[in-house]
């Protein structure tokens, strides 16, 4: 697929910017809007795009490191299902950006850091899909046994439905944004080939509900405070939830491309 180098360096150039005017306050532990979830969002973003560490990326790291320095884990802050709820996500989230970013300085603080973490996940259970996906990626992170790790991708694999897509929660019917991040997740942390029965019952699932525009309709379910802002993508109020669920289809589908000769 040709994908637009200039609208990814774009893009990462803005985030990097966003983050260093930040700085002072992530020099200080204080962070910003939405704490570990954005801050790791915004590094795991980074580290994709191929940016390279810089002082910016730096203070990020020292931020996180501070941040909930005297709890044995990082908690989420905010309160916006799905993607902005799990304590699981933040956790992978900080661990993932200080593994990629962190400077020698910080190793062993981030040693420590990471044991804290990896004891939380494996006496933590899961309560949701979006905690089930987060918790698998993370103890993957935190460098928890291979046991472990294939123990938590069973938990997530049996919340599949029937019909071959995960739900966000229990109560609810299934959709994109859970399918979507439950395959990468399972794929990338545990190893479950894109052939497998399973992981092929939710790429028909993800193409049955992709609409004609190319992207998913997910309702979004968080309470909206701030001033609505509209980017461009469809579904009106609900284009964030179904821009992020979209993101993470489209990635599950093009994970099965790949393995095309």
């Amino acid at each position: 697929f040709v994908i637009d180098d200039g609208a990814v360096a774009k893009n990462t150039k803005f985030i990097n910017a966003f983050l260093d005017k930040n700085r002072t306050s992530y020099l200080q532990g204080r962070g910003q809007g939405g704490q570990v979830d954005t801050a790791g969002y915004a590094l795991w973003t980074l580290e994709l795009g191929g940016w390279q560490a810089n002082a910016t990326t730096a203070a990020v790291a020292e931020y996180l490191l501070q941040y909930h320095q005297d709890t044995p884990f990082w908690r989420v802050t905010a309160n916006r299902p799905p993607s902005e709820v799990s304590n699981f996500t933040a956790n992978y989230l900080a661990l993932r950006a200080l593994q990629t970013f962190g400077l020698p300085e910080q190793q062993d603080r981030i040693a420590q850091r990471t044991r804290q973490v990896r004891a939380w996940l494996l006496r933590t259970p899961a309560k949701d899909t979006e905690d089930r996906v987060f918790r698998l990626w993370a103890l993957r992170q935190a460098g928890a046994h291979p046991v472990e790790v294939q123990n938590a991708a069973q938990q997530l694999l049996k919340t599949q439905r029937d019909g071959g897509g995960w739900a966000q929660a229990d109560a609810m019917d299934p959709d994109a944004y859970a399918t979507g991040t439950a395959l990468v997740a399972l794929h990338d942390a545990a190893g479950l080939r894109t052939e497998d029965p399973n992981y092929q019952r939710a790429v028909r699932f993800l193409l049955k509900t992709q609409l004609d525009d190319g992207s998913w309709h997910i309702r979004s379910r968080s309470k909206p405070f701030q001033l609505y802002y509209e980017s461009g993508f469809p579904h009106g109020k609900d284009q964030f939830i179904s821009l992020a669920a979209s993101g993470w289809a489209t990635t599950a589908l093009a994970l099965t491309v790949a393995q095309q000769p």
